[in-house]
């Protein structure tokens, strides 16, 4: 489980583990916006929102170019679900266009899928296999990847 840091401005950053989240709130660095019911780690709710008591300037966030690649980023892009069968908990990422034929490590080269999915699949295109894609990888916003939905 993981607790959504916004600044202070209300804009989400990224996110951090409970524990992580307890230790900012320690620290006096945020304060809860959103809690997790009645529950409570000592004297603090459990958050599910934290917002920074003091703005943090990102000049990253405004930065040109592209999101930067990762395995993980792409399994959050798809929100861990497999672009093969659609099931959730998928837990490998796949290349659409196999590394072996020319495809490239990018973002829209590439797709969460089940490992036994990405099996399956082998070394072959989505057509190849019969195992249709259920939608086109694209290059995420860093809002897709900062927030869990």
């Amino acid at each position: 489980m993981s607790v959504i840091v916004l600044n202070a401005s209300y804009e989400p950053l990224h996110t951090v583990s409970i524990q992580h989240a307890i230790r900012m709130l320690v620290r006096e660095v945020a304060v809860v916006e959103e809690a997790h019911g009645e529950r409570t780690i000592g004297p603090f709710p459990v958050p599910r929102v934290l917002r920074l008591v003091r703005y943090v300037v990102t000049h990253w966030r405004y930065a040109a170019g592209r999101m930067k690649y990762s395995k993980h980023g792409v399994l959050r892009r798809d929100k861990f679900h497999c672009a093969y069968c659609g099931l959730e908990n998928a837990d490998t990422m796949d290349h659409v266009q196999p590394r072996s034929r020319g495809g490239r490590t990018e973002w829209l080269n590439a797709v969460a899928a089940h490992a036994s999915c990405n099996e399956r699949k082998g070394n072959r295109t989505p057509s190849e296999a019969g195992m249709p894609l259920l939608w086109q990888p694209w290059v995420p916003t860093r809002a897709e990847l900062v927030i869990d939905k």
